[in-house]
Order: structure tokens, then C-alpha cells, then sequence
């Protein structure tokens, strides 16, 4: 039968999938070399592992179907022909709520643990709700874009016609079912960027003036940056990362929103940059600092099953180790933002801690950005002056 095919085609996969790999790089080029798979298989077999990954660590000790049919028990709300074929005493309950299917687990399947999951939970921040974090990671978040300013009609307009459904978060935020084929809605360049709604509410801090020089530290893609840009446009801006392929896909990105005035730079944080940037001050600076991504590994569950819990310290090792290089060039009473993707409070509170205690700012306010209630990310932003 189908459903057996299906099986069998998840543990070919499965054995395949090496680790440490994320799953968004593995599947295409794995489809690439098995063209026989048609669209509904490479669906399918997609599905299934995304899903078997949202069960963490938990019941390791039972076999890959077995892991695979909690976890698609869990992780649906619709009946399943899948789960019906091989559990059909789960698939009847399917459309229960996540508490009375873990109560029903409990009962039936005592091997599985819910917080080992995430077993990493005493570590969380202070105020994530351990139970609600936990349950967040069964449910894949939604698709967020912020419209450029001028455009927000313009985009939710041509979503209509194309009949992609959206709810508004403010007027430059949108949520969408996440998949929503927005590239083939958007043909004109410039009309909104995809960014995780915690991602976008982290420029709540920024507080911008007319003619500042602010540094982007870490810009990664520059998501950061252009939401800095768009809050005040007459910014003078300094780009850095130490990937040069980063900065290149940058220039593209910020071309298309129409940011073509600033400064870029490859720059490793963890080296002395004093010949490179010795003239600069700067009225405020964005340091997104590299770290676990925790708060994202909703969308990336198989992150859960491949990390490993020392990795924390190295994180927040790093991040202390970056912010020592970056603040020495914010000018007196001047903003350092910093941000993160983690739900750890080692790398959150520990490391603002760091910041007051040994390199002398001053905290004014932070936050966890609780994305785990609103199908988003959770990201912590901290700003804190000089």
C-alpha cells in the first residue's frame, strides 16, 4: 500500500540523512539524485521527516517508525490515511487538543517523555514557559514579511487577487500559512522582506536619529539593517561579516529595497580591528550575535536532535568575546542593541550581565520575544548604553 511505500521511503531517507546537516540542504540534493521520486513523494517523504525531527530527543530508545508515528499523532490535527494505516487507535484521536493527546501518550506509550524533547529546558530564559515552549516546537511557525513603506496596499492587493490568504499583525506586518509561494505573486523587486515577526519587533530598540553612523555588526543578510534603514533612512550605516559571500547576496537585497548608501566591511569580531577601524564612532550599533538559534529551531527541527548541550558555554563564549571588540567603538550615552535567536539564558541574561558588570553599559531595557505563543521565533533583544 501507499502508506507502506511511505514508510519505507522515510527510512531509506532517514538512513541516508547524515548529521549535522540541515534538512533544508539535504532534501534537494538528494531529490536531484533520485529524479524517479515524483512531486507527491518528495512531498511526502518531506513531511514525514520534518515531522519525525519534532520529537527532539525524546523516546530514543524506540525504533524510527515507532518515533515517527507519535510524532505524527502529535504533530496533526487533520486525520491522517497515514497514521490510520499504521495506527489507527491514534488517528482516531487526532483532532484532540496537545494536552489530551500527551495525556492519552502517557497512558498508552509511558517510553515517551515530553520534556525530553527539549531536554536543554532548565536552561531556558527567565519567563519562557517551559510546557508551552516545549509544545511550540510540535507546530511549524508561520510566514511573516514586512511590507517597505509606500508598498503595504500595493502587497496585500496582489495577495488578494492571487488568493493567498493573510492576516495583519500591524500595518507592515502580515502573517501567512507558512509555504505560501510568494515569489510567484511578487514578481517587482522591493515590495516587502520575509522576516520572522520576533526578528521584526526587535526595532522597537533601535530608536534611530537623522545623520547617525550606526554599525550592523553582524549583518548576516541584512534583515537588521534594513529594518534600521526604514525606521530612518537618513542613517550613515557600516555593514559587517565575516562571510564576503554574505555581503555579496547583501548588496542584492539592499539594492531592491532601495538602501544604496553605506559602507561594508569583512571583518572577523574576534580580531583586533584597530587598523581597519580606528576612525570610526558610532551613534549606535546592532550587534545580532551568532548563537545556538534555539528560538528558530521550530522551523529547523532537526537542530534539536543535533545539538548538544556544552555548546551553550561555546556560544556564550563567543558572544562575550565579540561584544568586548565591537563596544569599544559606540560613542559615550550610545545604544548597543543586542540581539539573539535563543531561548538559553546563557546566551540572554548571562551575557547582558557580562556587558553591565565587566565592560561597563548600562542596561535600559530587554526582552524575550515570547514567539513561541504567536507561531513565531523567540529572539531576545537587549539595548543598553555606553
Amino acid at each position: 500500500m501507499r502508506s507502506e511505500q511511505q514508510l519505507r521511503t522515510f527510512l531509506r531517507i532517514l538512513d541516508e540523512y547524515p548529521a549535522n546537516t540541515p534538512l533544508a540542504k539535504f532534501l534537494p540534493v538528494y531529490f536531484r539524485k533520485n529524479k524517479q521520486m515524483g512531486s507527491s513523494d518528495r512531498r511526502s517523504a518531506s513531511r514525514l521527516l520534518y515531522t519525525f525531527f519534532r520529537l527532539g530527543k525524546a523516546a530514543a530508545e524506540l525504533s524510527a517508525e515507532e518515533r515517527l508515528f507519535i510524532a505524527e499523532f502529535l504533530c496533526n490535527a487533520e486525520p491522517s490515511v497515514f497514521l490510520e494505516h499504521f495506527r489507527p487507535e491514534m488517528d482516531s484521536l487526532i483532532t484532540q487538543t496537545t494536552d489530551e493527546k500527551l495525556r492519552w501518550l502517557a497512558v498508552h506509550q509511558p517510553e515517551f517523555k515530553p520534556d525530553n524533547i527539549f531536554p536543554f529546558h532548565q536552561h531556558l530564559s527567565n519567563g519562557i514557559s517551559k510546557d508551552e515552549f516545549i509544545k511550540s516546537l510540535l507546530i511549524q511557525p508561520d510566514l511573516f514579511i514586512r511590507l517597505h513603506p509606500g508598498k503595504e496596499e500595493l502587497v496585500k492587493s496582489k495577495l488578494r487577487q492571487s488568493e493567498i490568504s493573510f492576516t495583519e499583525e500591524s500595518p507592515a506586518t502580515l502573517r501567512l500559512p507558512n509555504g505560501s509561494k510568494l515569489e510567484q505573486v511578487m514578481e517587482d523587486a522591493g515590495y516587502f522582506e520575509i522576516q520572522d515577526l520576533s526578528s521584526q519587533q526587535t526595532g522597537q530598540y533601535f530608536e534611530p536619529k537623522r545623520y547617525e553612523q550606526w554599525w550592523d555588526a553582524c549583518a548576516a543578510s541584512g534583515g537588521k539593517s534594513l529594518l534600521l534603514f526604514h525606521e530612518q533612512p537618513e542613517i550613515k550605516l557600516l555593514v559587517s561579516d565575516i562571510r564576503e559571500s554574505v555581503l555579496h547576496n547583501l548588496d542584492e537585497r539592499f539594492a531592491k529595497a532601495g538602501l544604496r548608501k553605506y559602507h561594508k566591511k569583512e571583518l572577523d569580531l574576534l580580531q583586533n580591528q584597530d587598523q581597519i577601524l580606528h576612525h570610526y564612532e558610532f551613534d549606535g550599533i546592532i550587534l545580532d550575535a551568532p548563537c545556538t538559534g534555539s528560538g528558530t529551531w521550530g522551523r529547523t527541527p532537526e537542530m534539536i536532535s543535533q545539538f548538544e548541550e556544552h555548546k551553550i558555554q561555546s556560544f556564550q563564549n563567543l558572544q562575550k568575546a565579540i561584544a568586548q571588540n565591537v563596544v569599544k567603538y559606540l560613542k559615550p550615552s550610545k545604544p548597543l542593541i543586542y540581539i539573539t535567536c535563543s531561548v538559553f539564558r546563557e546566551e540572554n541574561e548571562d551575557v547582558v550581565d557580562y556587558l553591565t558588570n565587566e565592560l561597563g553599559l548600562k542596561l535600559e531595557k530587554s526582552e524575550v520575544l515570547k514567539g513561541y505563543e504567536k507561531r513565531a521565533d523567540t529572539m531576545f533583544v537587549a539595548r543598553l548604553l555606553k
